[in-house]
């Protein structure tokens, strides 16, 4: 199952992200990882990200690509 699991994982960041940089790495394994733990359940997805979504406020570009800003784990979500 693990080798699935990285195999689902190399293929979704060669084609769907073409490519990961180190800077945001964490953010796209996380994103994995939803997408992942969900994959049966696409509404709970749905709903999930809509809850985190109102809790949280994005990067604006500068903070993005200026290094300012930190991608949220799970430890440091309210």
């Amino acid at each position: 199952m693990i080798h699935i699991t990285f195999s689902n994982l190399k293929t979704w960041l060669s084609g769907t992200q073409h490519g990961v940089g180190k800077d945001h790495l964490q953010a796209y394994l996380d994103e994995f990882v939803f997408r992942f733990n969900r994959r049966f359940y696409p509404m709970t997805a749905f709903v999930s990200i809509l809850g985190i979504g109102m809790n949280l406020t994005g990067p604006t570009y500068r903070e993005l690509y200026g290094g300012k800003w930190n991608h949220h784990t799970r430890s440091s979500m309210p």
